[in-house]
């Protein structure tokens, strides 16, 4: 009987068997890619190809320049979409690795939850999902950047954990479950940092009872919040907060909401951001009347403005509907003539 060589990628799995929780989920029990892939020697998991993929796309570069809550910030402390999404990573592999559950699926998850996202953040997916017959969700999105514009070719379990990670939707695996309280433990906290570095809210302002509960100090609060979930998951097969901590976590959201989300200051330009959205919509809606059927033409649109930065919306913006003046040839084309004269 002919014997194969033994690859990394089995010794790591065999190495989940030995190592990880009877409730994460495994690479080998994963159900599979949309598409078979040829297995060569392999050094990583199913699940570490996922995510390396999801790290080497043009659409996770993207987010480096996409509004997180404050549009288009010049201060670069700030986070941006991109910085959120390393905190989700970072905060759902601390949780996963106490847990035991698969690390490698949480990241994957994490790093790919907000491919989807428009630019200028919520308040650009508020305006497309006001323009389009059936609404628009960055988490669908996502699924359809790495589905369908993308075409990564995800493991079916990271592409739930990416449809799902919005609150109301039900994950498959823990690993799935540890991404949603990650966005929402990494969200409020750091737009709180970021809310205090702006002048809109003090630590003094949040609610005394949250404070009380959780600490005004930014980080025993993400500790606590991030170490409720743990010891309240373990040994069990489901993620979930202490109805405690859930119930001043989801205080504390409202309160941002009331506070900073809606606040004239946060969003004093969103008006702008909204005509930007709304004006190239309705320009290449018309644009492409000529070429594509009426049921075409939304979804090519969602797909061209979601994946935009904010700097290229705007870029684009002034290209199209701000009037520039006549262009001046540099002096340098005659240099170049005469050298070709000289030829």
């Amino acid at each position: 009987m002919e014997m194969t060589e033994k690859t990394i990628k089995d010794e790591l799995e065999e190495r989940e068997y030995e190592f990880l929780s009877p409730y994460a989920t495994k690479c080998k029990e994963s159900k599979g890619r949309k598409y078979p892939r040829k297995e060569d020697y392999e050094i990583r998991t199913a699940f570490q190809r996922d995510r390396d993929k999801i790290l080497h796309s043009k659409s996770f570069r993207r987010l480096k320049h996409k509004t997180q809550v404050f549009l288009s910030p010049y201060n670069d402390h700030f986070r941006t979409r991109l910085t959120h999404t390393l905190e989700v990573s970072q905060i759902g592999r601390t949780m996963a690795r106490a847990l035991r559950l698969n690390e490698d699926l949480v990241e994957a998850i994490a790093l790919g939850h907000d491919l989807g996202h428009t630019a200028f953040g919520h308040c650009g997916e508020a305006t497309l999902d006001s323009l389009l017959p059936n609404g628009f969700h960055h988490n669908l999105q996502s699924v359809r950047v790495v589905e369908v514009l993308e075409d990564m070719n995800l493991c079916r379990e990271t592409v739930d954990g990416i449809l799902t990670h919005t609150w109301g939707y039900k994950p498959k695996t823990p690993e799935a479950q540890i991404v949603q309280y990650a966005d929402k433990i990494a969200y409020i906290n750091h737009d709180i940092e970021d809310s205090v570095r702006a002048g809109i809210i003090s630590e003094d302002d949040l609610p005394a009872d949250c404070i009380k509960y959780f600490s005004s100090n930014q980080s025993n609060r993400l500790g606590k919040m991030i170490t409720d979930v743990i010891i309240n998951s373990k040994d069990n097969p489901k993620v979930s907060m202490s109805e405690e901590g859930w119930f001043y976590v989801t205080k504390l959201r409202t309160w941002m909401f009331d506070n900073v989300y809606l606040d004239p200051i946060a969003k004093a330009e969103e008006k702008k951001a909204k005509n930007i959205i709304k004006s190239l919509f309705e320009y290449y809606m018309e644009m492409l009347q000529p070429y594509y059927s009426k049921e075409e033409i939304p979804q090519i649109i969602t797909d061209y403005i979601s994946g935009m930065t904010d700097q290229y919306a705007i870029r684009r913006y002034l290209d199209l509907f701000i009037p520039a003046p006549l262009a001046e040839h540099a002096n340098d084309d005659a240099l170049l003539k005469k050298a070709r004269e000289r030829e």
